[in-house]
């Protein structure tokens, strides 16, 4: 289980799959990246499920189906069904099943994945305020969703129809680079309006409870490439979390995480499923791990020895985060970055 102010990655004798029995698996960043694979991906799922792992694959996206992305995954060499993804749009969809009648129609301000989530609870998605809606929901809609939807959504928003936003990520890598992601569109709803949605999506609690709910998992491991999202979200579950590096997060930001966003482990890829991970221990007044030792200068973050470069990372982390303690990490890790590469 996480613990509430980490100090250090912990290591594991276990490889991560037989010590874990689902992975929580975020998709871009960590299975692919503009939709084709990551280095590494598609081999290092096939052995873990091999060895009797289970995947599920787990979004903030609304905008696409479990389907779509199935087939997608499954076209990459990766069999998917549909029921092993988990979608923001599932999740709005419960929270707000439990909170208006059955049946009732709900204004959906996004694409198909909300709209089949909803149907899936037994709800009825509208287009129009004047659809006497019991609910708005909002989600990624993609690059060509008319600017007059957030207008119908403020319309019922604003004769007190309750509002939901399926997650709030500012933004959305795409193959041309980051765009505007729904949290962006939920900013120009709130700015107009005044409210506030409910939010289902990483890394609040509905999100979790709901890839819960569908995979079974008792001993899950949540693997993502993002700080406030997939890290977070494994704090707030208080379950354990590997950080995987080929996506947005780079040293630097790891170092400086607050407790809230340091995984419990770090790899450089999905390869890390397949190992166990190393100790980093305390050693000459700070915190070794292979052939590094790192500690926590006046001004910045020393590092002295060499070997692999991820050992050098994690005694980083350690040294960064003991002095960090419930803060932020403010010394300069430049130094000691460029030593690793970073």
């Amino acid at each position: 289980m996480s613990q509430s102010v980490r100090t250090r990655p912990e290591g594991s004798g276990q490889a991560l799959s037989e010590a874990y029995d689902t992975a929580l698996l975020d998709l871009d960043g960590v299975v692919y990246a503009g939709g084709d694979a990551i280095v590494h991906a598609v081999e290092s799922l096939a052995t873990a499920r091999a060895g009797g792992m289970r995947l599920a694959y787990v979004t903030n996206n609304a905008l696409r189906t479990p389907d779509s992305v199935a087939g997608h995954l499954t076209e990459l060499g990766i069999p998917t069904g549909a029921e092993d993804v988990i979608t923001s749009a599932q999740a709005v969809a419960r929270l707000i099943s439990e909170q208006v009648p059955a049946g009732a129609r709900v204004l959906v301000i996004g694409g198909e994945g909300l709209r089949v989530a909803l149907r899936e609870r037994g709800l009825v998605p509208v287009e129009s305020a004047e659809d006497e809606p019991a609910a708005v929901v909002q989600g990624y809609g993609g690059p060509d969703l008319p600017w007059g939807r957030f207008a119908e959504a403020c319309y019922a928003i604003a004769r007190g129809v309750p509002w939901y936003a399926s997650n709030t990520d500012l933004t959305i890598p795409s193959a041309r680079g980051i765009a505007p992601g729904n949290g962006a569109a939920v900013e120009v709803v709130r700015i107009a309006t005044g409210a506030e949605p409910q939010v289902a999506g990483k890394p609040l609690p509905p999100m979790h409870r709901e890839t819960i709910l569908r995979t079974g998992a008792e001993r899950p491991l949540v693997v993502g490439d993002r700080l406030d999202t997939d890290i977070e979200g494994a704090f707030n579950g208080e379950v354990d979390s590997l950080l995987v590096l080929t996506g947005v997060t780079d040293g630097a930001q790891l170092l400086a995480a607050p407790p809230r966003h340091r995984p419990t482990y770090v790899d450089a890829d999905l390869r890390g499923l397949l190992t166990g991970q190393p100790e980093v221990t305390e050693a000459d007044g700070g915190f070794r791990c292979g052939g590094w030792t790192a500690r926590a200068g006046a001004e910045r973050l020393e590092l002295d020895g060499d070997g692999e470069a991820l050992d050098g990372l994690r005694a980083l982390c350690a040294a960064a985060w003991t002095a960090a303690g419930e803060g932020v990490c403010e010394l300069d890790p430049g130094k000691a970055l460029a030593r690793l590469g970073w």
